[in-house]
This record gives C-alpha cells, sequence and structure tokens, in this order.
C-alpha cells in the first residue's frame, strides 16, 4: 500500500510524548497531522502503517460483500476512511482508554459487516465469521486489560517483568491475529472458487 512519499518520519526521541510508549522502535515515526495528514498516512511508509491495515478488516470486507460489486468499493473506501480517523484519533489520544476508544468505529463497522454476513446478506467461507467473532473478542479484551492494567493494579510490583497487563494484551492480540488468518485464509480461497449467482 505504501505509494506515497511521505514526511520526514520521526526518531523515537523526536516523536510526540504519545508515542513514545516503546523506546526500542528507534525510528519510523510519524509527525503529529492533520485529519488529512492521517489519512494520507495509509500511503507511505512508516511504523505504524502495518498496524493500521491489520486492524485490518480489508479482506473481510472484501469476501462477505462479494457478490455486491456495487457496495464492496464504497464499503472498503469507507472501512479505509475510518482506519485512517482512528489511527489519527489515537496517535493524538491524551490516554490508553481514548487510544482505545479511537477504534470504536472501526468495530462497529465490522459488527455492521459480521451482522450481514450473519443474516445472510453478505457471503463468504463457512466457518469464517466465527473466527472473526473471536477475534475481535480477543482484541477487545486485550484492549480492556491493558487499559485496566490488571493484573498489576491488584498487586503493584508483583508483575514488573511478568504477567502485566501489556503481556497479557500482546497474548491475546497474537489470538486475535491467529483468528484473523484462520478466518481470512477459507475466505480469500472461497472468493476465488466462488461464482455469484445472477442477479
Amino acid at each position: 500500500m505504501a505509494f506515497l512519499a511521505g514526511p520526514r518520519l520521526l526518531d523515537w526521541a523526536s516523536s510526540p510524548p504519545h508515542l513514545q510508549f516503546n523506546k526500542f522502535v528507534l525510528t519510523g515515526y510519524r509527525p503529529a497531522s492533520s485529519g488529512s495528514g492521517c489519512l494520507r498516512s495509509l500511503f507511505y511508509l512508516h511504523n505504524e502503517l502495518g498496524n493500521i491495515y491489520t486492524h485490518g478488516a480489508l479482506p473481510i470486507i472484501h469476501c462477505t460483500l462479494a457478490c455486491r460489486p456495487w457496495l464492496r468499493p464504497a464499503a472498503l473506501v469507507g472501512y479505509t476512511v475510518l482506519s485512517g480517523v482512528a489511527g489519527w484519533r489515537a496517535l493524538t489520544a491524551p490516554s490508553t482508554s481514548a487510544r482505545l476508544r479511537a477504534f470504536g468505529w472501526q468495530a462497529a463497522a465490522r459488527l455492521l459487516v459480521f451482522g450481514a454476513r450473519g443474516v445472510g446478506l453478505g457471503s463468504g467461507a463457512p466457518g469464517s465469521l466465527n473466527c472473526y467473532l473471536r477475534m475481535d473478542a480477543l482484541a477487545l479484551l486485550g484492549g480492556l486489560v491493558n487499559v485496566a492494567r490488571l493484573p498489576e493494579r491488584w498487586g503493584p510490583g508483583r508483575f514488573d517483568y511478568w504477567g502485566n497487563s501489556h503481556q497479557i494484551m500482546h497474548l491475546l492480540s497474537v489470538g486475535s491475529i491467529l483468528q484473523l488468518h484462520a478466518g481470512v485464509v477459507p475466505d480469500l480461497l472461497w472468493a476465488a472458487r466462488h461464482a455469484c449467482p445472477p442477479d
């Protein structure tokens, strides 16, 4: 997806304070941007690009609306715009809870797609929808655990090295990504072989 030249990227020390949560990622930070700058960042390489697109549900939308060619491009563009807005809000969020809430509209859009699929208005491989529901449930649980700072809130100092909320969030994120993979692969294979019924 990276095909535009972007602004000069920053190193960790020069990045906005709200992005300095991982001192081990040294370069590739986007500078503070306007809303249009955040949308533009969907099309050039930086250290959050993969994160933006994996919040992503683009292959899910593509397969779900495979037999609705008039709706699919609008849904894909709409979700991409939502991703840009969510990215901008997450980048400018004053807290971890605000960062989690920034992705709410994306989650709502995915639930709408899942609902359409569940009632037969969408298409896809049998069983993939359950993978996607588990994917979002694990991602939400990980975000909530991280925002709540559990379990270290219950025993400060006991979870400094192992078992803290950030580690739990990452484990749940891995599970979420595995569920995405388990749903997308059969969906893409289904889309490659499936012929839509005539209108």
